[in-house]
């Protein structure tokens, strides 16, 4: 298995703070998930296609979490989360 880098943007980090802890677990559950395999969101058309969508659950309510993963240099970004 090849480690990825994982960085965070700023408007990510932000998003994560307002959260509460058992939304915070879920989350970690689908980052882990998209280490795992980074190619199972969903590809952006047009001007965003090196952007990614990954749709989950947080405490039953629809998320959708925007990152963008590099090959090349095995690197994961994690953009932004937000309720569908």
């Amino acid at each position: 298995m090849i480690k990825l880098k994982v960085f965070q943007s700023r408007q990510f980090a932000k998003a994560v703070k307002k959260l509460h802890s058992n939304q915070k677990s879920d989350l970690d559950k689908a980052v882990q998930l998209l280490m795992k395999d980074p190619l199972i969101g969903d590809r952006k058309a047009s001007d965003l296609t090196e952007v990614r969508v990954y749709k989950f659950k947080i405490v039953n309510q629809l998320n959708l979490f925007a990152y963008i993963y590099e090959d090349e240099v095995f690197t994961l970004t994690l953009l932004a989360i937000g309720s569908h």
